[in-house]
């Protein structure tokens, strides 16, 4: 009789432990397809009191779940109408440079709850057949949002071509700016291998670096070449503040994103005047790839992608010399407008 009765016990046991493993195994999957379910970390009363018809973040945390249906485009005009969806125009543009972070920036802001971004380059601005669509079409570009989020795109041709300042201006006068940076010469080449790349997987020969940076005729520096013109970041930032005051723009150290992402993500956000929610939580480094990974949740994790961090070609060292001492000038310049010094060589 008692063994029988401790028979039951186990199997009682066995049948609630079942179910409380299942239960548990449910929610993990359901914060999965809800993508963003998960508080980043808690919100608290640190921020002082909100007005009346600001969303929590806590909310804003939840609904982002929604999104991920709303971007697939199955959503009916209804289900937008009912959960207050919007195309917002972006309250703040990435507008460059090229090869010095811009899609791990887009990427790891988007870790903040009150943040949405434009997964693809909208080339807006800077293309003459899309500029001529208007301005709806553009808009029509960003994705759903929430009323209280910040949409941000990112296209950093924006930086180097000489439309673009006047036509952003004509959008929004007091639209928030973000440049990212890394060291001049670094840059140049990173450019260089990008387009090497994909010369090689067309089977097309290409120039060596060396040949391009430096004007075989003078034996200087090439100006002509894009990639060493792109890295005279002062020259351009001139062009912008015919428009816009310095205060709207915030320069970002690249090479300090990828080695120290947290300090960088923490600046961003004080400048867009969000509460700080990414923290060392939401990165962790990924020794496989070398650089760091994003982490949204307890389920959903996501790196950069492979063509990311390529490993660049063995460049002359009397070459990279002397576009340091080439680019020294520019550089030194530029610390004095935007007010941030960087350990260029």
């Amino acid at each position: 009789m008692l063994f029988k009765q401790q028979a039951l016990l186990r199997q009682k046991l066995f049948v609630l432990g079942s179910l409380a493993i299942g239960s548990l195994l449910y929610l993990v999957a359901r914060v999965g397809s809800l993508d963003r379910l998960q508080p980043l970390c808690p919100i608290d009363g640190r921020f002082g009191p909100r007005s009346q018809d600001e969303i929590p973040l806590r909310a804003l945390q939840f609904k982002r779940g929604l999104l991920h249906e709303f971007r697939k485009g199955n959503a009916t005009k209804e289900q937008i109408r009912l959960h207050n969806l919007v195309q917002q125009l972006p309250k703040a543009i990435i507008i460059g440079v090229r090869k010095g972070g811009t899609r791990a920036l887009l990427e790891m802001l988007n870790l903040h709850p009150a943040v949405v971004k434009a997964s693809q380059e909208i080339h807006f601005f800077d293309n003459d057949e899309n500029y001529a669509k208007g301005i709806e079409w553009y808009r029509k570009k960003m994705p759903f949002s929430y009323p209280h989020q910040i949409t941000i795109e990112k296209s950093p041709a924006y930086f180097i071509t000489e439309e673009v300042p006047e036509r952003i201006y004509k959008m929004n006068s007091s639209i928030k700016l973000l440049i990212i940076v890394r060291e001049p010469t670094t840059r140049a080449i990173s450019d260089y291998t990008q387009v090497l790349e994909g010369k090689e997987r067309k089977n097309k020969t290409y120039y060596k670096f060396e040949k391009l940076a430096i004007d075989p005729n003078t034996c200087e520096v090439n100006t002509k070449y894009k990639a060493v013109r792109t890295s005279i970041y002062t020259k351009h930032l001139e062009r912008w503040l015919k428009y816009f005051p310095i205060e709207q723009f915030h320069i970002v150290d690249g090479d300090r994103l990828i080695a120290e992402p947290l300090p960088e993500l923490q600046l961003v956000e004080k400048f867009l005047n969000l509460p700080p929610r990414i923290s060392q939580y939401n990165l962790y480094f990924n020794a496989t790839r070398g650089f760091y990974c994003l982490r949204f949740n307890i389920v959903f994790n996501k790196c950069l992608a492979g063509s990311k961090g390529r490993i660049h070609p063995e460049v002359d060292t009397s070459v990279i010399t002397k576009l340091r001492k080439f680019f020294h000038p520019f550089n030194q310049k530029f610390y004095q407008i935007t007010g941030r010094t960087f350990n260029w060589p």
